[in-house]
């Protein structure tokens, strides 16, 4: 007994032979001959049984099936022929309703934004293509789960997760989020969150950080891995998010007390506690934070881990772009030789040790050894670089010179890769590390750099950021 798959599959063929044949299809069309000894050839009109559906579509011939399309106040009415055997074939959802229809009506209740794309929508159940516009991606998202279209639902999200870049008059980033969240598509979903907090300054800058949720505020405050320029940065958008969308007493404390105040030097500590309207008037709720930033910048870590504890996400700090924690890289033909450069940061985030600095050598090897192979250094601290064929892009990072200074602290490295996306240099890739990419497993592995037209190169050159992160290994505990 033949499947539902095959037995829909041959109605249709027979349902579409007389208009292929008024189309001319036996004259019309190509010839693909068989690989030798493996058969006949093959003949193929599928695009004007494709054009010949679109008209179908259009003109309505043969319909048996009437699609009255309603908004729930009933303001918008659509009306639309089909066929019931092309809905069914692609439609569970509309096979299924319309084995329970009575008469040739179906009437279809949809939200407005879906009720504008719903012909959209229905011409590709007809051609299997379709055009939009970012503002039509999310309804016809929705239109696709709802009637388990399955093959356009995962296109749209492909096409939502390659458009974040894209320019939009208010921003749609944050808005294809919380519909993901309420989707429930977690591929989407991890896509939009991940793109806002590596390329967190754009949305702060934009017009669309004012009106995001409560929830993704607070979700983006609390992760360690944001990519800002500096915490100052991100407590100003904060009270610009606050005092446009007066949220209640709980959420703007809850959101405050997110802020990562140990990270901001003590003068922008003081001038925040005159000039800031919404830390005036919330002051109360973060008293004891400020109070514990002002002792960390004032003690010697050391010294403060033996009467209070610490060890907490105040003390950690993001991925910040300002010169005090990294410096930017472009490597021109990154395939071509080994690459050094050097930079300098400062010991530690509390003010006892924000004016010592360390100065930092990073080697970028486009074919690097193994960690068991690695490079013997000079007295100096210069690295000899040693370079196989075959071997993987790598980059080390050490200190120039080692000091008693270093005792307790731990350095974790950031390398931001980054790309250009709809015209925006944007962050594709954060690798972490100690030492060397090597720890990492999977640097650069999918980024073919000798091919001139690689997503990971901009105009030919690789441009990276590197951040390094010190962290109190006497304070701080890394949780697994």
């Amino acid at each position: 007994m033949m499947n539902r798959a095959v037995q829909v599959q041959m109605r249709l063929t027979l349902w579409l032979l007389p208009w292929a044949a008024a189309a001319g299809v036996m004259g019309v069309g190509g010839v693909q001959e068989g690989a030798a000894g493996g058969g006949g050839d093959t003949i193929s009109h599928s695009l004007t049984v494709v054009q010949r559906l679109e008209a179908l579509l259009l003109q309505g011939n043969g319909s048996d099936v009437s699609l009255r399309v309603e908004t729930p106040s009933a303001d918008e009415v659509k009306v639309i022929q089909a066929h019931s055997l092309v809905l069914s074939l692609q439609s569970p959802t509309f096979e299924e309703m319309l084995l329970g229809r009575n008469g040739s009506l179906l009437v279809l209740k949809e939200s407005a934004d879906c009720a504008a794309v719903f012909d959209k929508f229905i011409r590709y159940l007809y051609c299997g293509d379709i055009s939009l516009r970012l503002d039509q991606a999310t309804p016809l998202h929705k239109l696709a789960t709802k009637y388990q279209v399955m093959g356009l639902q995962q296109g749209i999200t492909q096409y939502m997760t390659q458009n974040l870049a894209r320019d939009s008059p208010s921003g749609h980033v944050a808005g294809w989020y919380d519909y993901a969240l309420q989707a429930g598509d977690v591929t989407l979903q991890e896509s939009c969150l991940r793109y806002m907090a590596w390329n967190l300054s754009a949305l702060l800058q934009s017009g669309e950080w004012v009106s995001i949720s409560s929830q993704l505020l607070m979700t983006l405050l609390q992760r360690s891995d944001l990519i800002l320029q500096s915490e100052m940065e991100l407590f100003a958008a904060l009270e610009t998010w606050i005092l446009q969308n007066g949220p209640d007493g709980l959420t703007a404390e809850n959101a405050l007390r997110a802020v990562r105040y140990a990270m901001m030097p003590p003068r922008e500590l003081f001038r925040l506690q005159t000039q800031s309207p919404v830390l005036a008037r919330y002051q109360e709720s973060v008293r004891d934070l400020l109070y514990m930033s002002y002792q960390f910048h004032s003690a010697s870590p050391l010294h403060m881990a033996k009467f209070f504890d610490v060890n907490c996400s105040l003390f950690m700090p993001r991925n910040y772009l300002s010169p005090s924690w990294g410096s930017s890289w472009i490597i021109s033909t990154p395939t071509r030789d080994d690459r050094s450069t050097s930079f300098q940061t400062q010991l530690g985030p509390s003010g006892h040790d924000s004016g010592k600095r360390v100065t930092w050598n990073a080697l970028f090897s486009p074919r690097w050894l193994p960690l068991s192979m690695r490079p013997l250094y000079t007295e100096t601290g210069a690295m000899q670089p040693t370079r196989v064929d075959g071997g993987r892009p790598r980059i080390i990072i050490t200190p120039a010179t080692s000091s008693a200074d270093f005792a307790g602290v731990n350095f974790q490295k950031t390398v931001l890769v980054m790309a250009q996306q709809q015209g925006k240099l944007v962050v594709k890739h954060v690798y972490n590390f100690h030492q060397s990419t090597e720890e990492n497993g999977d640097f650069l592995a999918q980024a073919d750099l000798y091919r001139r037209t690689s997503d990971y190169l901009i105009d030919g050159s690789l441009f990276l950021h590197i951040v390094v992160k010190p962290l109190y290994q006497t304070l701080i505990t890394t949780k697994n």
